[in-house]
Order: C-alpha cells, then structure tokens, then sequence
C-alpha cells in the first residue's frame, strides 16, 4: 500500500499560509527546432513571462511532506523516509525531482509547498519543465543544498526521463532555468553551449494559439518518435564508426544508409537534419533582423514536422494553413511534442486582435473547440526570493 495520499481541497494548514521562500517558474515557447534535443541538435527556446508560483516553508518534521496546487484544487502528502512509488498523475513530476535530490544530497526534511499556476496544461509550453525545475530549484534553496544551476536542469530532465516516463531532451528544463529577459537561446545540445540572441521582434508579437486538443508527452506516439531515431542509428553505427546521435549524421551519409532504413526511420532523420539546418539559419536571421526569412523557416518547420516526423494534428494543420498567405503574418509553426497543444505565430501587432476573432471562429466552425490565444515575451529563468 503506498504511503502517497492524496487529498481534494484546501488543508487548514495552507489557509493564510507563511512562507520561508518563493520561485517564481516560466513555461517556455521554442521558435524553431522540436525534437531535435534528445537527438543532441539545435534548439532556439527561450522562457516566457507567464509562470508557477510556488511557496517553500519548512514544517518542522523530519520526513513528512505537503503539497497543494491551488490551480488543481488538490494535493498530496508523502514521506521522505519511505519508498517513493509513481501515481500516474501530476504528482509523479514531484516526486521523481525529490528521488533525484533525496539520491543527490540526502539532506531534505520536511516541508509544505504551495502552488498556483498560469500555465495551462497540454499546451505545449512545458509546464511539467516549469514545475520541475521551480520545485527544484525551491527545495535546493530552502536546503541550502547548493546545487548549481546546470544540476537542477540535469536532475530534472533525469526525473521526468527515469520516473514520469517521457524521454524528453533537455530543451525545456534548460530554457525554464537559464533563459534571460528579452534574448532567446541558441542551445547545442550535443555540448549544450549556448548563444543569447537578442529578441527583436520590431513590429511583431509572438501569439500562441492553444488548440486544446490535450497531449500526453509520456505517450507511446512521443517516445516512439525518439526510439525510431535511435533504432535507426544502430543501424548506421553497425558499420560506420563514429555516430552516436543523429547529430553526427551527414545528408549523404543518410542517403547511403536509406535502402537499410524503414521508411520511417529515413523520415524521422531527414526531418532532423534538416530541422537544425533551419534552427541555424533561423538564428542568423534573427540576428541580422531578417523576419521575413524567419518566418519562412518557421512554415518549413511545421510542414517537416507534419509530413516527415509525423507529430501534428488537423487542428494544428488547420491553424498554420489559415495563417498563410496573410501579409501581416511572417510564420507559424507548431511548437511543442505535438499531437495538440499550441502553434506559434509571429504576427503584426496591430492585426492581432482582428486575427484572433477570425481564427477563433474559423477554428470552433470546423472542430466545435474553442481557441485560445494569448501573446508571450521572452523572460527571464527561474527566479528565487527568501522571504
């Protein structure tokens, strides 16, 4: 019998409650370059100005934990000196970041945690990455655990890849961590350095458009996509020495390889390769102020992820098909594992408020779902206050 219990409702406890600390936890958005983290390529992610909000407070036990998610209305409390077992649920994110922290230092104790959130879920804004890393990053503050930065984005990843189950690359923690206020980052995944691109978005805004159609990236369909890239590898690696991700492959090499590869497999590499193509020019093009290429790049994205990786859906088709040939609109893409969640859109500001109410009733004629739209900037990482 597990010792996690589950709770509906606020406890008394948390009634007017009195931290010792608060972290502040931004989701992020990825310009260009999905699914190429955990095939150590390219990625242009940065945090967002919406965030979990999160207040630590030590309880005065040894062992025993609380946890309330004033967004969800529930919570749960377990104990630090028992054997810590999945859920299935929301709580699994916390839980697999305090078996790695219990694993990396041995030195938590009992503590209440509050939370409330302005993420929504399945939206492709990474808000298990958000509660992660704040989650983290708040327990190594209130600890004093002294971890760096660069190991809450580890230990996390390793939580939600060994306990959740979701074979995420590191793309998400990193950008909810180390982001900085108006830059987006250019990450190579393979040495995971980094270049702060300023974000100069001159007349436009960055609006994302959530299908609400719900995606689960623990499913099979995501972690398929990162099994069919590896099994695929193994087959090049038999003979040419030297390849350990897809990072190392060559377009040629690829095409040498195609009649050993599934179908699939060759579809799932080229989409890749080409994927990080579009991530540097994208980064080049953002710094030399070139928008219109940007945007570009951004249609090749969603149009690879749709036909080649296979991970969009017919309300995200139809979201970045009725944004072509609009003027006012440079790119779109989908953006996050796909199968729901949001599109990206580098819009115009002052056509925002008259796409909105075009799409929004384009999208509920033909899919009886409401849309939701909403514009981000990029911001800073996760940010901790002692109270």
């Amino acid at each position: 019998m597990s010792h996690i219990r589950s709770f509906e409702r606020k406890p008394e406890v948390f009634e007017d409650f009195q931290a010792d600390l608060k972290v502040e936890s931004p989701g992020r958005i990825n310009l260009i370059g999905e699914h190429t983290d955990y095939n150590k390529g390219f990625v242009l992610p940065t945090a967002i100005n919406k965030k979990i909000f999160l207040r630590f407070r030590k309880n005065d036990t040894v062992n025993f934990c609380r946890i309330y998610s004033q967004s969800l209305d529930k919570g749960f409390e377990f104990r630090l000196d028992k054997f810590i077992t999945k859920t299935g649920g929301w709580e699994d994110y916390l839980l697999g970041v305090t078996q790695e922290l219990l694993q990396l230092s041995g030195r938590l104790e009992g503590f209440d945690c509050f939370i409330e959130s302005e993420l929504p879920v399945g939206a492709g804004i990474s808000s298990s990455a958000a509660l992660e890393c704040g989650f983290a990053g708040g327990l190594n503050s209130l600890f004093e655990l002294n971890l760096s930065d660069m190991q809450i984005v580890k230990l996390c990843q390793k939580a939600e890849n060994d306990f959740v189950g979701s074979n995420c690359g590191i793309m998400d923690q990193f950008a909810s961590v180390m982001s900085r206020k108006d830059h987006v980052i250019k990450i190579d995944c393979q040495s995971l350095e980094t270049e702060f691109i300023p974000a100069s978005f001159k007349n436009c805004k960055l609006l994302l458009l959530n299908t609400n159609v719900s995606h689960n990236l623990a499913d099979s369909d995501y972690n398929s996509r990162r099994e069919e890239c590896e099994a695929a590898i193994e087959i090049i690696q038999s003979t040419k020495l030297g390849i350990t991700s897809l990072r190392d492959l060559t377009f040629e090499a690829l095409e040498n390889y195609k009649e050993q590869l599934s179908p699939k497999m060759y579809d799932r590499c080229l989409y890749v390769l080409k994927e990080n193509g579009r991530v540097l020019a994208a980064a080049n093009a953002l710094k030399s102020g070139n928008l219109q290429t940007f945007g570009k790049l951004m249609y090749a994205s969603h149009e690879g992820l749709q036909h080649h990786y296979q991970v969009s859906c017919k309300e995200l088709d139809f979201l970045v098909d009725f944004s072509r040939d609009r003027e006012y609109i440079l790119g779109s893409r989908m953006m996050g594992g796909g199968f729901g969640g949001c599109t990206i859109n580098l819009i115009e500001e002052e056509h925002i408020k008259t796409y909105i109410e075009q799409v929004s009733e384009a999208y509920f004629k033909n899919f009886n779902i409401e849309l939701d739209a909403f514009t981000v900037m990029p911001g800073e990482g996760t940010q901790i206050s002692k109270i």
